[in-house]
């Protein structure tokens, strides 16, 4: 069975993506494993700290190591990738050789997809993502999918995907598994 880790751009306990990440497991319930990386004990990066391997660092390796894809869930912060997810895809892409800095990184060719949960900044949002992943040399999978935050969610705390938006991420879903095969 594939191995799919997820990477939620939000840090906060309940945030509308992680509950879109909810759903998107139920998704593949069955037909890949899924795991959640854990980056929030990673610092800003800095090459500094480079070597030794921190803990954080190594342990965030060692997940993407293990998945076959990413599926990175991402609010849109500014209309752009919030910084945490910037910050752990920067510390990612960094060569596992440091004497050969063109060298592969742990996301070498690794299968990627986004989704986002945000009211607005999309478009701006994906564009960053479609110059930065093929950058950091992953391969992007599928079309993106955006999803509106339900005007109630903001007072409940409970994100709803609309019909619609759960047939794109059944779509993306799908997308993904092939990509894996």
């Amino acid at each position: 069975m594939a191995n799919v880790l997820f990477l939620v751009g939000s840090l906060r306990d309940g945030s509308f993506n992680h509950q879109m990440a909810k759903q998107a497991e139920e998704l593949l319930k069955g037909k890949a494993n899924v795991t959640y990386l854990d980056y929030s004990q990673v610092p800003v990066f800095n090459q500094d700290l480079e070597t030794p391997v921190l803990p954080a660092v190594a342990a965030a390796r060692e997940a993407v190591d293990q998945a076959d894809a990413i599926w990175i869930f991402s609010p849109v912060y500014n209309y752009g990738i919030p910084g945490p997810v910037k910050n752990i895809l920067d510390w990612l892409s960094r060569a596992l050789d440091l004497s050969n800095p063109k060298g592969p990184s742990i996301l070498q060719d690794k299968l990627i997809t986004v989704s986002a949960a945000a009211n607005g900044g999309h478009e701006p949002l994906f564009a960053a993502y479609h110059a930065l992943l093929p950058f950091i040399r992953t391969q992007v999978v599928g079309d993106f999918t955006a999803s509106p935050i339900n005007p109630e969610a903001w007072a409940t705390g409970q994100f709803v995907l609309s019909e619609e938006t759960a047939t794109q991420l059944e779509k993306q879903a799908a997308a993904l598994l092939a990509a894996i095969q």
